[in-house]
């Protein structure tokens, strides 16, 4: 089963990075298309990434990946409006529910671990704050969301190699290929 997960959570979390650096070169409704798709792909890894990391204790990084799906939901609709129509209301209640799984997540592992004591730790945190600070900015349309989805890979990698997940490793390096190359292509078109 866990070979499965790590195929599933892997592949949809790989696609949707590729689809979204992918959006980057992309103008008008294929942009829109590959974005829409990006944020889907996202979506279907959820389940598979959250099983994986409550297995491991992992509290912190599964809190925020079952809590950001909202964020998800924001940047789907934001690429279906082409960010064009906000919703401060669903800005506001996407803001309260990461931030509120951030708090019980870290408050949860704290208390489970007696405070922080691993290392793992340490790259669920970094893990969380790219992931977290990476999708606010890119589903609000702002490219400072790539540096922080290279921290998120970074340390999500770091994390599978101690775990001993080697596809989800692997995936998170080819990953971080696709977020260097969204942020250059951003980069480029500011320029």
């Amino acid at each position: 089963m866990d070979l499965v997960l790590q195929i599933w959570g892997g592949t949809f979390y790989l696609s949707n990075k590729i689809l979204l650096a992918l959006s980057e070169g992309r103008t008008g409704s294929s942009r829109k298309k590959f974005k829409i798709s990006a944020w889907l792909t996202y979506l279907i890894g959820v389940p598979a990434w959250v099983t994986i990391l409550v297995s491991h204790q992992n509290w912190i990084a599964s809190s925020i990946e079952a809590g950001a799906t909202p964020a998800m939901l924001l940047g789907l609709y934001n690429a279906y409006y082409d960010n064009k129509k906000p919703n401060k209301a669903f800005n506001n209640i996407v803001t309260v529910i990461t931030c509120s799984s951030l708090i019980f997540g870290l408050s949860y592992s704290i208390s489970y671990h007696s405070g922080i004591t691993s290392i793992s730790q340490v790259m669920e945190v970094g893990m969380m704050s790219g992931f977290l600070l990476g999708s606010n900015y890119l589903a609000k349309g702002k490219n400072t969301g790539w540096l922080f989805f290279m921290l998120m890979n970074m340390s999500t990698a770091a994390l599978m190699l101690l775990q001993e997940k080697q596809i989800l490793m692997v995936q998170q390096l080819l990953s971080l290929f696709f977020v260097m190359y969204g942020y250059n292509k951003t980069r480029l078109k500011q320029n």
